[in-house]
């Protein structure tokens, strides 16, 4: 890499970890956040849905208006509202106030993200240098998540909730100032018009998924309210992809969507977001309510599968350069279900901590790797002009993945545990769970390799 790329890279990579640690900082301080503000218990939850139903609703939005006005102006403008919101949410004195903070965050995730992937992969051509590049992305999206939890932990009880706003407005201040000078911007030579359309459904459609599969966690799968969340979320989804084969310019043009390396690729990302983030929480659940430990003891013992993460980051761009996509994602993904696999052996002793430690280290290396191969086979062959749309669909099934997740698994902890209650039942229903999770990935990363080498036969043969 030249010096140019390399402050480039550190810019952007920056950002993006700084993107990261802001899903997961708040969790471990919810409980002192509610207190300090006064925050009903089934209230709680909603600082952190209302982030992500935002971050994850307006993604492939945002991806295709930075196509529009730029992907540098977007990723700078996102950058200083996520600065501002910071702000706000550190001073917020009301609920109100601190959720329509983490609102701004989210929407400002939703334009940072793509907008920062697609200057990425513009930056480095295909080849060697964009997979180290996606690889190290990868890593410090993970480890961001993870030291999220850490970093909440430790502001916290050394400071106070608030810092865990305050202190994106450093970077984002630093972010705002360099990055205009140092990144150059990249967008197609002729501006098409926005599609409408496409934008509104599938935007609902998203936010209504993510809001009934939030609800369904948090009341059951059988309400009324959830079901209609899930099935409006459908049919805008299922409108949106009619919207799109008629649009002139649309937000995701089929072709894209009929590629396998699209289709494929983005799937065993989103399995991949889905299991890894579900599983912190189901192990914070296991470490505090079965073990007993306290929020910053649980954040620091996912310290270690942060340092997993990024092994396995630093590793992934070299296992794809050596054994292809496709074989890093089964890799990675059988290499993941086998470790979470192992942890349905945890019991109430505080000695199961160390196989919680290892089992999540090795986790977290195949969880990248087969995060690397999902970024590197959804962003590939396709020209830079479309390098828009393929991260703006990237980010959305990460952002998608992550909000999802907790949920999901929350549900199967719900149903298992029943009315019951204590150590007991809580360790049965995350060791049903972590079951659940590890059959999820190994299925999402064989399903993807078979495909994916379904679509590379197909193209030898022709």
């Amino acid at each position: 890499m030249s010096s140019r790329q390399k402050l480039v890279l550190a810019l952007l990579l920056g950002s993006q970890f700084m993107i990261a640690v802001d899903f997961s900082i708040l969790n471990v301080a919810l409980p002192v956040v509610g207190e300090g503000l006064g925050f009903s218990l089934a209230g709680l939850q909603w600082i952190a849905t209302s982030f992500a139903l935002a971050a994850a609703g307006f993604t492939l939005l945002f991806g295709r208006v930075a196509d529009l006005v730029g992907r540098k102006n977007l990723f700078v403008g996102g950058m200083a509202v996520l600065g501002l919101s910071s702000v706000l949410g550190g001073l917020a004195t009301s609920p109100e106030v601190l959720l329509t903070a983490r609102v701004l965050q989210g929407l400002a995730t939703a334009a940072v993200t793509p907008a920062g992937l697609a200057l990425l992969t513009t930056a480095f051509r295909e080849g060697p240098l964009r997979e180290r590049a996606l690889g190290l992305n990868g890593a410090l999206m993970s480890a961001g998540f993870t030291a999220g939890a850490i970093l909440g932990g430790l502001l916290t009880d050394l400071l106070s909730w608030r810092w865990a706003f305050f202190i994106n407005v450093p970077v984002a201040a630093l972010v705002v100032i360099l990055a205009p000078s140092v990144i150059t911007d990249s967008r197609p030579e002729e501006r098409p018009k926005l599609d409408v359309p496409g934008a509104i459904t599938v935007t609902g459609g998203l936010l209504l998924l993510v809001l009934g599969l939030t609800r369904a966690g948090e009341t059951g799968w059988t309400r009324p309210a959830t079901l209609a969340a899930l099935a409006a979320g459908a049919v805008l989804l299922v409108v949106f992809v009619r919207i799109e084969r008629r649009a002139a310019a649309p937000l995701v043009p089929m072709r894209i969507l009929k590629r396998r390396s699209v289709v494929w690729g983005n799937t065993a990302g989103l399995i991949a977001f889905v299991t890894e983030t579900s599983l912190v929480f189901l192990l914070t659940l296991y470490l505090q309510e079965v073990l007993g430990y306290s929020a910053l003891a649980t954040g620091l013992a996912f310290g270690v599968l942060g340092a997993g993460t990024v092994v396995g980051g630093v590793l992934g761009g070299r296992a794809v350069g050596r054994f292809g996509n496709r074989r890093a994602i089964v890799l990675g993904g059988t290499v993941q279900a086998a470790a979470t696999l192992s942890l349905v052996a945890l019991g109430t002793a505080g000695a199961w901590i160390w196989l919680l430690l290892a089992a999540t280290f090795v986790g977290g290396v195949g969880n990248m790797l087969m995060i690397v191969g999902f970024m590197v086979t959804a962003t590939s062959g396709l020209p830079d002009e479309e390098q828009g749309r393929a991260t703006g669909l990237a980010t959305m099934t990460q952002q998608v993945g992550i909000a999802l997740g907790i949920p999901v698994m929350s549900a199967v902890v719900t149903a298992r545990m029943g009315a019951a209650h204590g150590p007991d039942a809580v360790l049965s229903g995350v060791s049903t769970a972590i079951m659940v999770n590890s059959a999820l990935v190994l299925a999402g990363a064989v399903l993807a390799g078979y495909f994916l080498a379904g679509g590379a036969r197909r193209r030898k043969n022709g």
